[in-house]
């Protein structure tokens, strides 16, 4: 069975959860919106998912940043202000007995239609903002040593098609990518750029390292992570070279470690891609070094917030 980054542990506290809608706090089986929402008729929305580490919301003014570009690329009036959010967010949170080993879905669409049509000027109510927050770890097996990668067939395309640098609702793509990979018996799909160099992962941001160097995609086509940035930022800060670069599949194949990012996992080793065993043996000493650097920075951000 694959073992992907978004393994978690079960937690049975998750089943008395409230969850935030429009400011309403509402127990989990009664949480429900429009079958006429935007969201749910054409994935009109933007949405960020956040980690609690102790009480503190970690990174969240890029969170926040990244969500309000969001609104204004795609016209969207979200009626809050950042902190006005924030504050809901926190009081979500609150309200849960919440405290650390959080993970939160922020979501927040258009809002009502008159019609299942997909001209904005049909929305009659303001935009849906939903919060889930959940008792949320990364499940982690005593046979677990990385994730295997299958490249997808699927290409993170041109920004005039579908702006792949958004963290809309609209994921379809990164969704048939993702079954292509689980058809595959991998965990994951490494997505192209449309000029064949890699981009991305359907869900997580992809790394390698060689010769003591870290590389990751340009970022044109792919969205800027939170994670991504702030490994990138960690490793200019520590003097390790990191590159924003175009590379094909025989770098990645001949990489001496590789891993993934994200908001859930942190930074997560990359064992296989294509059936490609990455590195030599078990061994990723820039990666251990990266993943306590990484630890480091949510601390001193949790610290100053």
């Amino acid at each position: 069975m694959a073992k992907g980054t978004h393994e978690y542990v079960d937690d049975p506290r998750n089943a008395d959860i409230l969850i935030n809608i429009n400011g309403e706090l509402v127990p989990r089986e009664q949480a429900k919106i429009s079958v006429f929402d935007s969201g749910f008729i054409l994935g009109d929305g933007v949405w960020e998912g956040i980690r609690l580490h102790h009480g503190r919301l970690a990174f969240i003014e890029q969170h926040m940043r990244r969500l309000f570009d969001g609104f204004k690329a795609l016209d969207m009036e979200p009626g809050i202000s950042k902190q006005a959010l924030i504050d809901r967010i926190q009081q979500t949170c609150i309200a849960n007995n919440m405290h650390d080993g959080v993970h939160i879905r922020l979501m927040v669409t258009r809002g009502i239609k008159a019609t299942p049509y997909q001209d904005p000027r049909v929305t009659i109510t303001p935009a849906t903002i939903v919060i889930i927050a959940e008792h949320k770890t990364p499940l982690i097996k005593d046979d677990f040593n990385g994730i295997d990668l299958f490249t997808s067939h699927v290409r993170r395309g041109y920004s005039d098609v579908q702006d792949p640098k958004l963290n809309t609702h609209s994921k379809l793509n990164c969704i048939f990518a993702c079954i292509q990979a689980a058809k595959a018996g991998a965990d994951e799909s490494l997505m192209l750029d449309p000029h064949g160099f890699v981009a991305t992962c359907n869900s997580t941001h992809f790394f390698i390292v060689r010769h003591g160097e870290v590389w990751t995609s340009t970022g044109d086509y792919c969205l800027d992570g939170i994670t991504r940035r702030n490994v990138i930022n960690v490793c200019k800060l520590h003097n390790i070279p990191v590159y924003e670069r175009n590379f094909t599949l025989s770098d990645v194949y001949g990489a001496d470690e590789a891993f993934v990012t994200g908001t859930f996992a942190g930074l997560t080793r990359v064992k296989q891609v294509d059936g490609r065993s990455i590195g030599d043996g078990d061994e990723t000493p820039l990666l251990a070094r990266l993943q306590q650097l990484y630890v480091d920075m949510i601390e001193r951000a949790c610290e100053e917030s």
